[in-house]
């Protein structure tokens, strides 16, 4: 526990040294759109998320005649937001993005849905990042998890396990996919045997999630999943 608490105090200090440094390239360099960008990054990690909203705001209207640097000023405010848990807001933001940051722009709108608890918009938005991502890990467990909450297993498992094929290790999807597994009633024991080794912490998360499926089933035992 001491190790932790220190190693979080070490990252603390690492964190404000970079504010101290970006807010000088600022006051040096005004022009410098990419420092207003990584301080709002640093101030997030700092969970200072007023601060970043306001230092995003002032370099939205000291940049807006430069849209390549508004866009990515509005997805640096919508990561503010989502941070901070305000979905709606970052919503907002990354839905104003122009093309050149669609990509990754609807898969923050489907992860921002889906925290929201909305799946379907959700999982409309991570396929639709997918189809130019098609082997994004990330995308992947996003479309998986949404399909999984949705209760379309077929689907979830074979998402899953095209993520599992690029990423064997991938402790999070391996225990997502012992989960389906589970529901479907087929072998699921290995998944959580090797999603312990991969990602104890997500495990451990992922405990009550597993005793509620448990329950449902016993409540369910006729229930027939896709």
């Amino acid at each position: 526990m001491t190790e932790k608490k220190s190693d979080r105090t070490a990252a603390k200090k690492r964190s404000e040294q970079a504010v101290h440094e970006l807010i000088t390239r600022i006051d040096t360099h005004p022009g410098d759109a990419d420092a207003y960008y990584e301080l709002a990054t640093v101030l997030v990690d700092l969970k200072s998320f007023a601060q970043a909203e306001e230092l995003l705001m002032k370099a939205l209207g000291l940049f807006q005649a430069q849209p390549a640097v508004v866009d990515k000023l509005h997805y640096g405010l919508g990561n503010v937001y989502y941070a901070a848990e305000d979905y709606p807001k970052a919503i907002q933001q990354f839905d104003s993005l122009g093309a050149q940051w669609k990509g990754t722009g609807y898969l923050m709108l489907a992860q921002s849905y889906m925290a929201n608890g909305d799946h379907k918009r959700a999982l409309a938005f991570a396929l639709t990042a997918l189809a130019s991502q098609p082997d994004d890990v990330a995308t992947l467990q996003v479309v998986g998890e949404n399909l999984l909450a949705l209760g379309n297993m077929t689907q979830a498992a074979q998402y899953y396990d095209q993520l599992l094929a690029i990423n064997p290790k991938n402790g999070r999807a391996t225990f997502d996919r012992g989960l389906v597994a589970m529901v479907q009633g087929t072998p699921y024991a290995d998944y959580f045997e090797r999603a312990q080794t991969l990602d104890p912490q997500y495990f451990e998360q992922g405990q009550q999630r597993l005793a509620d499926i448990e329950k449902f089933m016993q409540q369910t035992p006729d229930s027939d999943q896709q």
